[in-house]
């Protein structure tokens, strides 16, 4: 049996600070190998082999940047456990966190020609004939990398949210955003005020200081979403993050506070458009969120809203006729839930004089010229007419078709 296989297979197994990690990839795909190579069997190495290979595709095809991405994902870590806590590790954790990350160092350095010559040796095959698959090992120094984590967790925290600002929920799990749609502050136009507002909110929070729940509601095209969205990225060197939410999965969401809860980042969740049906569950949930249920609202989380409904519940004349004998009571529920937001802020469509306010910015920003301004912002008000009406995203349709124009 080979030395150094053994050796290694041994060490992996007195991880400590990182052991539940021998059950994350690709550091169980890489005792599954040497597990199966120290059997003896050809064949069960070669398969492990393949399937440590496949895995490493699925991340990028690097083994060095896989173990970093382990190293620094943060789950089950028992010092950043106490890190976050504001404990101080003890000198025996520091210790075995040192002597885990040389061990998980010398995984990451594996290449493929020594797995290779690891794999036991068959009399009637020549493996060099098996053009076995492949892969990186960029060189890594896990001990440094991590220690650069412990120092800016508290403005970047660990795993995913180290690397991204934004992030949506899809079959239940948080998922980056790989390239985030917004634009910056400073190319808003109009709404300043409600703007503000949300801004003030935001950077409350970011300070970690008590911040509202927010629900931003008003006509379409206003820039609600955007607003949210803005907000987020320019307190995200902070530690602030924005995770997205349809509206169907609020039952997600007790479930992701709590996870985050200890998490020294500060978390928007963002749920756009907002509004529900009388017999929706989905309005029980979140009512429940906003009152404070059994497990409360973490104090790093904040709920932003969007919606063109300020009490979110469509409801129908039969709503507010209807023959239940309580019918007070329901409307007071349906109207609830709008009022558990402790910041209501307005977005209405803009009059004459903010929406051509609007198209002038933009114009200047687009490099839009005219020689009559009367008759350009006459033009601009007639788009809006056969548009939906004013507002910011009515001028921006008919400022780019102004420059396109142009061309």
């Amino acid at each position: 049996m080979n030395d150094a296989l053994t050796t290694l297979y041994y060490k992996l197994r007195t991880l400590s600070v990182f052991q539940t990690k021998l059950y994350e990839e690709p550091l169980y795909s890489v005792m599954e190998f040497l597990s199966a190579a120290s059997s003896g069997d050809p064949a069960a190495a070669l398969t492990q082999y393949s399937a440590l290979a496949r895995t490493l595709y699925q991340s990028g095809g690097d083994l060095g940047l896989a173990m970093r991405a382990l190293a620094l994902n943060g789950s089950e870590d028992v010092y950043l456990d106490e890190v976050v806590s504001g404990d101080e590790p003890s000198e025996q954790t520091k210790a075995a966190l040192d002597r885990d990350l040389r061990i998980l160092n010398e995984v990451a350095s594996l290449t493929p020609a020594v797995l290779q010559s690891w794999i036991p040796a068959d009399d009637f095959c020549d493996f060099g004939s098996l053009d076995l698959p492949v892969w990186e090992n960029t060189l890594v120094d896990l001990a440094k990398d991590y220690a650069d984590m412990i120092g800016t967790v508290g403005t970047r925290g660990y795993g995913i949210f180290r690397d991204y600002i934004m992030f949506q929920v899809i079959d239940g799990e948080v998922v980056p955003v790989a390239d985030p749609s917004y634009k910056p502050l400073e190319r808003f136009y109009g709404y300043r005020r409600e703007r503000a507002e949300v801004l003030r909110n935001t950077e409350v929070l970011a300070n970690g200081g008590n911040a509202s729940n927010v629900l931003l509601y008003g006509d379409a095209g206003t820039g609600k979403s955007s607003t949210v969205k803005a907000s987020a990225a320019a307190f995200a060197d902070r530690g602030l993050r924005l995770i997205e939410f349809n509206k169907s999965q609020a039952a997600d969401i007790p479930g992701i506070a709590a996870s985050l809860k200890r998490s020294p980042l500060k978390f928007i969740f963002y749920i756009d458009d907002l509004s529900f049906t009388d017999s929706d569950d989905n309005f029980y949930c979140i009512k429940g969120i906003l009152e404070g249920n059994v497990t409360g609202q973490p104090s790093n989380i904040v709920i932003y809203a969007t919606s063109n409904r300020r009490h979110l519940v469509r409801e129908s004349m039969e709503d507010r006729q209807g023959d239940d004998i309580h019918l007070n009571d329901t409307l007071q529920e349906i109207m609830s839930v709008s009022a558990r937001f402790g910041l209501l802020i307005t977005f209405q469509k803009p009059a004459k004089d903010l929406y051509l306010e609007i198209v002038k910015e933009m114009a200047e920003e687009y490099g839009v010229t005219y020689d009559d301004e009367a008759d350009f912002f006459r033009r601009a008000e007639t788009f809006a007419i056969r548009a939906n009406g004013r507002s910011p995203r009515t001028a921006k349709q008919f400022v780019t078709l102004a420059s396109e124009g142009m061309r």
